[in-house]
């Protein structure tokens, strides 16, 4: 597929902007927590899913909107229609929500979660599947699902916590589903960092890593996405041999020009 380009976009279930090559996501129903929808899930796939291709666009924040940052699957849209399907449609259903951490994880492009209030849900889960999480301290993290009488094992929540907060944490959040405050999620690791204007402080984090090898960031995301399945012997091949592809970067002579010259380095992503 061709490179194409995103800022432009106009999608139907979420805001979208552009902005010195970072796009910014927030789910647009603040008067209901911003709960996702069908069609909200379906949507945010998509648009990671092309993000894989997209030229003009480096980083993604996915930000908060009135305080919160998402409740979750709405019960009255998502939730009272699965109770009615047999078991084609629920499998179809449980499917998609995979695919959008799935696209999250291919879109080639690092994530940063800026979350504020209320992230449960599968909100929880996409913050998850971000590569970077930043809190306010209002931040509020469960997964719900034991709650609805459903397992914790939704969104690949099983693999992906663990490795985040340790096993046994993993475990306890989603036996019980209680809620994971700012600070202890913080000493859990689940949060990078904790900020009174979290929005702020993701916006200049991804302009930081947008000003770096974007090229080079995009393996960076795919091999620590792909040595979970790895042995070390195979890991450290893997990053060998995608070394040296870095190495045949022209952002990787420009870096070595500037410090020759004593300079600092303006990378271009190729």
């Amino acid at each position: 597929m061709k490179p194409i380009q995103m800022a432009g976009l106009v999608p139907q279930h979420f805001l979208w902007r552009v902005t010195d090559r970072i796009a910014v996501i927030r789910l647009n129903r603040p008067e209901r927590k911003n709960p996702l929808t069908f069609d909200s899930y379906a949507e945010l796939g998509q648009t990671f899913r092309a993000l894989a291709h997209a030229s003009d666009v480096d980083v993604v924040v996915l930000a908060s909107n009135g305080g919160n940052f998402s409740s979750g699957g709405d019960v009255h849209e998502i939730i009272g229609p699965l109770v009615g399907m047999e078991m084609p449609e629920l499998l179809a259903f449980t499917r998609m929500t995979g695919e959008l951490v799935k696209s999250m994880i291919h879109c080639g492009k690092p994530v940063i979660a800026a979350v504020e209030g209320i992230c449960v849900g599968a909100g929880a889960i996409m913050a998850m599947a971000s590569d970077l999480r930043l809190a306010a301290p209002s931040a509020k993290a469960a997964f719900l699902f034991t709650k609805v009488g459903l397992a914790g094992c939704d969104m690949g929540a099983c693999a992906m916590l663990p490795r985040i907060v340790g096993q046994g944490r993993a475990a306890e959040l989603l036996y019980t589903g209680r809620v994971l405050r700012a600070e202890e999620g913080e000493r859990w690791g689940f949060w990078n960092s904790l900020h009174e204007d979290v929005e702020g402080a993701a916006m200049e984090l991804a302009r930081a890593i947008a000003a770096g090898p974007t090229w080079a960031h995009g393996i960076t995301k795919t091999q620590l996405n792909q040595e979970w399945n790895m042995g070390l012997d195979q890991a450290i091949e893997a990053e060998a041999q995608a070394q040296a592809i870095c190495m045949q970067t022209r952002d990787f002579e420009r870096a070595y020009r500037a410090f020759v010259a004593k300079e600092t380095p303006v990378f271009e992503g190729n």
